[in-house]
């Protein structure tokens, strides 16, 4: 019988993530934190003296990720502003024919772009030639819209009554935090075209990920990510090691909507063998689940100062979960996402 995972405290979210004196509240919350108060934050240098503006602002990152899948398509859409540079993709893989395209962009100084630093109300956008990606969050509901070559979408993610995301701030490194706010199996309404047909949304399901702050100079994380309907209902996961693991995890399984917080996980896989499965542990046998990859997005970009070595896997999934009312849930081949990160920002 596996001993299941304590749940942590959750404090109501404030309305901005940095108090009077200049620190961030850390822990989860229920709820959406209204602004992350930067411009309010007192940041320092490694030896404790104020840091410049300049520092400030380019020490600040920020990424976005909306997941939608269907039972043809999986759509991965991401902007990331890392001041240095803006960048944004867009990837669409086809289930049946095992075939992925995408289209990427990237932006000098983040010039043409814009991300809400309000994890409740703002808009997000990148446009670059003839096509054009944008997230709207209103109330906390993310809207997705995009018009590019061979997907137009208006959706809208929608979560089922009273249903919680998970919300967290932890410290990073030695001055920074790390803002992070996930939600998976959502429901999609809206209109979906790909290579101009439409698709149906009635059996599609959804994930977002609004992540800022703070972060170490050099960071890696490992992640993964399932949207997808098993026996006992609908089934969203977010596992991840990396970024948020000072005190507190973001690893969360929902099930029809109900939260529970789940322990700390190990990935095990060979970075320089694609082809092999990797393995996803944590609890006393609370997660055990071995991941297949089928596709791979990778992007590697070396500049010196700035590096990024990113690859996101599609894939399955099989193995099981225990939820915090001893539930056991069974995985048998579910498409889902894993990623595996280095970045030098």
């Amino acid at each position: 019988m596996a001993l299941h995972h304590r749940q942590p405290t959750s404090a109501l979210a404030p309305e901005s993530l940095i108090k009077n004196d200049g620190q961030p509240i850390y822990g989860h919350f229920d709820g959406i934190v209204a602004d992350l108060g930067v411009k309010q934050f007192s940041y320092f240098t490694d030896m404790d003296k104020p840091s410049s503006w300049f520092a400030k602002h380019v020490d600040f990152k920020q990424f976005q990720f909306i997941n939608i899948t269907t039972p043809r398509y999986i759509i991965g859409v991401a902007i990331a502003d890392i001041r240095y540079v803006g960048s944004s993709f867009c990837y669409l893989y086809d289930i049946e024919k095992n075939g992925l395209t995408q289209t990427q962009t990237l932006k000098p100084l983040a010039l043409g772009m814009s991300l809400s630093q309000s994890p409740k109300n703002g808009q997000s956008r990148i446009k670059h030639r003839q096509s054009q990606i944008e997230f709207v969050i209103k109330d906390g509901v993310w809207q997705l819209y995009i018009a590019a070559d061979n997907i137009q979408a208006e959706l809208t993610l929608t979560a089922p009554m009273l249903s919680l995301p998970m919300s967290l701030c932890t410290p990073t490194g030695y001055n920074g935090w790390t803002y992070t706010q996930k939600h998976n199996g959502l429901k999609v309404s809206g209109s979906l075209t790909v290579n101009d047909e439409p698709q149906p949304l009635n059996q599609a399901l959804a994930s977002y990920d609004f992540s800022a702050g703070y972060m170490r100079r050099e960071t890696s994380w490992r992640w993964a990510s399932i949207n997808t309907q098993v026996e006992s209902g609908v089934l969203g996961l977010n596992l991840a090691a990396g970024v948020n693991e000072t005190g507190a995890t973001e690893n969360v399984l929902w099930i029809n909507g109900e939260r529970h917080f789940m322990p700390a996980v190990r990935f095990e896989f060979n970075r320089q063998r694609s082809d092999d499965d990797w393995y996803i542990t944590g609890g006393d046998n609370q997660i055990d689940l071995s991941f297949h990859a089928l596709k791979c997005r990778s992007e590697k970009i070396n500049l010196g100062f700035l590096k990024s070595n990113f690859r996101q896997y599609i894939g399955y999934f099989s193995g099981q979960i225990t939820d915090n009312n001893g539930r056991v849930h069974q995985l048998q081949n579910q498409l889902g996402l894993t990623e595996d990160h280095f970045a030098k920002w």
